[in-house]
């Protein structure tokens, strides 16, 4: 709740009031949903809040949807995560009766005898949690429809920080017949009974938390899982629309793919505001004219976005083409003193490694700056690798096209 959206605030179009109230928009359809559905309860796994308060406000809107759902009749869990530990949200306030917090320093159970479910979970104290907390979480309850409740980093789950870590065959061994977990924002089913389900999160936050976002919705009957779904709950989606322009040899061919391929992602998500983040891709001549003229290239974009309507922004545009090599026209030395030089920085493991290692550093200093705006995050010699192809590329364009781009 009350995330940022990262990656439209310093536009002048941007759509401030949309992106300030998304994360609560959203919230507020979640509760609308648990409503009209009648649902027996809702599990939160965690990161409720992105970090402490900074008033009261935030606070009161979630207890206002609580209480709703406490009108309704339905009682939430839930537990507290890397972003809302106990240790970090400094700020309180007494939750409706219908909401069940579970303990942060050990696993805890609740039943809830009508209908024979019992819930385990256990909250995170401290925001760098290490240790596996599902191995410590209890038996199941003979007779009940057992759910773990739980924030974690599975194992496998490349480029988030591995708290709470564990691995698929300790929940799938603990003998429970769902484990919902928080952490991952992306939607993903780990395993099939018992259920092993990432719901992701309520709204994306930025470009790379693309597509349809919201909650999973779990039917069961006769103590076994007979629907997984996902229910849509937010309120503007991030994507990312792939041009590909292989071939093209001016701008206004440029402009039309651009053009048809925006008009496509909207048609997809009828109904939807988007933030679209529009890459092209592919081998054509005008690669060096392109990022030689990068202000133009976005200009045009941006005016074909004005054309589709007011519920499409632009968060970037991005131009990952790549240039003819017939078109190279490099002379010898210069060509051979390029191979060499990104040779020689590519196979030097020590310089990498000390790359990676003082970019470390730096991130670290500054993580305040939220690591879903467009910043190249670098954390092993891939991404370093990465950024050189990248380097690679604008040089022999730039080079190819004659003097430095201004």
């Amino acid at each position: 709740m009350d995330s940022p959206l990262h990656g439209l605030s310093g536009r002048a179009d941007a759509p401030i009031d949309q992106l300030r109230s998304a994360t609560r928009r959203a919230l507020e359809n979640l509760v609308d949903f648990c409503v009209r559905e009648s649902v027996h309860f809702v599990v939160i796994a965690g990161d409720v809040y992105d970090g402490d308060w900074k008033d009261y406000h935030t606070g009161l809107f979630f207890r206002k949807c609580m209480a709703r759902l406490g009108e309704a009749g339905i009682p939430v869990f839930f537990i507290r995560g890397n972003h809302d530990a106990a240790s970090i949200i400094t700020r309180e306030l007494r939750l409706p009766d219908n909401v069940f917090e579970f303990s942060v320093s050990e696993p805890e159970t609740q039943r809830l005898e009508d209908i024979g479910v019992a819930i385990h979970g256990q909250g995170f104290a401290t925001r760098d949690v290490r240790e596996n907390l599902a191995i410590s979480y209890p038996d199941p309850v003979p007779g009940y429809f057992n759910i773990g409740l739980l924030h974690t980093a599975v194992q496998g789950q490349a480029g988030h920080d591995p708290y709470a870590p564990c691995r698929v065959d300790d929940l799938r061994d603990k003998g429970y017949d769902y484990w919902a977990l928080g952490h991952i924002h992306m939607r993903q089913i780990l395993h099939e009974y018992p259920h092993i389900v990432y719901p992701g999160n309520l709204q994306g936050r930025h470009i790379r938390e693309t597509g349809a976002k919201g909650c999973t919705v779990v039917r069961v009957d006769g103590g076994r899982v007979v629907e997984v779904r996902q229910q849509p709950l937010d309120v503007l989606r991030w994507e990312v629309c792939e041009i590909a322009i292989d071939g093209v040899t001016d701008l206004h061919e440029v402009v039309d793919r651009t053009a048809s391929s925006l008009a496509k992602l909207t048609h997809a998500h009828q109904g939807y505001p988007l933030a679209v983040r529009a890459v092209l891709t592919g081998e054509t001549e005008i690669h060096g004219a392109l990022l030689g003229d990068e202000d133009r290239v976005y200009a045009e974009v941006l005016g074909i976005a004005q054309d589709i309507g007011s519920h499409i922004w632009i968060e970037q545009v991005r131009i990952e083409t790549r240039p003819v090599a017939a078109e190279q026209r490099l002379d010898q030395a210069t060509s051979d003193w390029l191979v060499s030089a990104l040779q020689a920085a590519r196979g030097d493991v020590h310089l990498l490694d000390q790359f990676v290692r003082d970019m470390q550093s730096t991130q670290e200093r500054h993580r305040y700056v939220d690591r879903g705006a467009d910043t190249s995050y670098i954390r092993s010699r891939d991404d370093v690798l990465r950024l050189l192809d990248e380097a690679e590329a604008m040089l022999y364009a730039q080079l190819a096209r004659g003097g430095d781009r201004r």
